[in-house]
Parts: C-alpha cells; sequence; structure tokens
C-alpha cells in the first residue's frame, strides 16, 4: 500500500505588489495554520517518511513548518520545480517517480493542481482545497509507477477551519 498526502502551501501575503509570484511568503495567518495541521497529523499517527515540495517560498516555508512539528530536519524536505504550477499531468509524473522505498510521501503543492489532482486520482469531488489544507489518498499497489487515474481512495480531507477533527 501506498500512502499519498497532499498538502496546499499556507495562506499566503499579497502586499507587495512587485514580487514574483514564486517569492511571495506566508502571511500570519499561513505560518500559524501550518503547524496546527501538521500537529493534527501527529495526533493521528500520520506522519509520513519523505517530504516533497514545491520549491516556492510559501510552499517550502509551509513544508519546513510540518517538518518542525514532525520533527524532521529541514534538509530531510525533497525540493522538486516540477510542483510548482503543475497541472494533473505534471504532478502524475513526480508521484510516479518516487522511491518505492517509501510507502507514504507527503506532497507541497498548490491549487488549481492539488484539487484537481486529488479529483483525479480518487473518486473525490472536492471543489477547492483551501490553503494549509491536507487530503490523504490511499493506493493498493507496491510501485508508485502503478499510482494513476481513479486507483486512490480519499482517507481524509482536513483544513484549517474544519469544524470536526475526525
Amino acid at each position: 500500500m501506498k500512502h499519498l498526502l497532499l498538502v496546499r502551501h499556507g495562506k499566503s501575503e499579497w502586499g507587495n505588489a512587485h514580487l514574483a509570484d514564486f517569492d511571495r511568503p506566508l502571511n500570519p495567518r499561513g505560518h500559524r495554520n501550518a503547524p496546527e495541521m501538521a500537529a493534527r497529523l501527529v495526533q493521528k499517527d500520520l506522519v509520513p517518511q519523505q517530504l516533497v515540495s514545491s520549491p516556492a517560498l510559501r510552499a517550502i516555508t509551509t513544508a519546513k513548518h510540518f517538518a518542525q512539528t514532525w520533527k524532521k530536519s529541514p534538509e530531510q524536505i525533497k525540493e522538486n520545480a516540477s510542483i510548482y504550477e503543475a497541472d494533473v499531468k505534471t504532478l502524475l509524473n513526480v508521484v510516479n517517480g518516487f522511491n518505492n522505498k517509501y510507502d507514504y510521501i507527503a506532497v507541497f503543492g498548490h491549487n488549481p493542481g492539488l484539487t484537481d489532482f486529488t479529483n483525479y486520482l480518487s473518486d473525490a469531488n472536492i471543489y477547492n482545497i483551501p490553503t494549509c489544507a491536507t487530503v490523504l489518498l490511499e493506493f493498493p499497489v507496491d510501485d508508485w509507477a502503478l499510482v494513476s487515474r481513479h486507483t486512490g481512495t480519499l482517507l481524509r480531507f482536513d483544513y484549517p477551519k474544519s469544524l470536526t477533527d475526525d
């Protein structure tokens, strides 16, 4: 079994019009939400073995908050430039290329790609994955290369403003 945790970056700052999209930082809410969402996964014993992130500032900062809460070093986060502005096909190529020694991997990325990817991989019908939300998918395969359309099952969808933390 393979498990994929998709994490949308935390809420970002829009105040500086001169910053490139890639360089937008997290805003204060983004910095608060990321450790909180990571802690929710710790409480459920759902900490992944490997972390892979878009190198965009808001995504890698979110990944670092999660890593710190999960007691992993920032050096354990693998950056993958393909995740930034990725569509479904690109994200699938990233996942299909994962090392099979890991059964549970977290990907930190962006919308609309992550929402589209979740709906593509499973029969979930999620309209929008909010900032700092987490989506946990399970695949009945032993090889990441076999992950494809509708092969996954949505196990968990959580976001900072959710009223229930199952």
